[in-house]
């Protein structure tokens, strides 16, 4: 069974809690990407997405200048670059979230997205089926 080590992506940009959210939302824009890590010395302490930005930021009046710690989710659910894709995949599927950080004693070693098993010929029929069930219900749950 392929490990985590095998498929995330390692090499992951970061901000710190000096950081505020208009240097994420450029950072993000930079980068092409749609969530940032939030780093306390190496200690990964935070997640913060263009979603976050968007519902905790900018739809409640915060400023670009609002520190990140403020908007940021603090509450993480993480794996170790030992767990297997089915197991990654199982958490994702329970907890409704497209990207695990992949942490280390503490510290952030990798990344692993819904896209990182996407492009991965996954032999395991559980770990499509959990993938399967996340596209689902977030599409499924899109109001128009």
């Amino acid at each position: 069974m392929e490990k985590i080590s095998d498929i995330m992506t390692k090499d992951v940009e970061c901000c710190t809690l000096l950081d505020n959210v208009y240097e994420v939302a450029l950072k993000m824009k930079d980068l092409n990407v749609g969530a940032i890590p939030i780093l306390d010395q190496d200690k990964l302490v935070g997640m913060i997405t263009d979603r976050d930005i968007v519902v905790r930021g900018v739809a409640e009046k915060h400023p670009g200048s609002t520190k990140v710690e403020d908007i940021m989710s603090g509450k993480l659910i993480t794996v170790s670059p030992d767990s297997t894709s089915k197991e990654a995949a199982k958490l994702m599927a329970e907890h409704q979230i497209r990207r695990l950080p992949v942490v280390e004693e503490g510290k952030l070693v990798g990344i692993v997205s819904l896209g990182d098993f996407a492009i991965r010929d996954l032999t395991d029929d559980q770990a499509k089926e959990a993938l399967t069930e996340i596209s689902e219900q977030n599409f499924n749950g899109l109001q128009h």
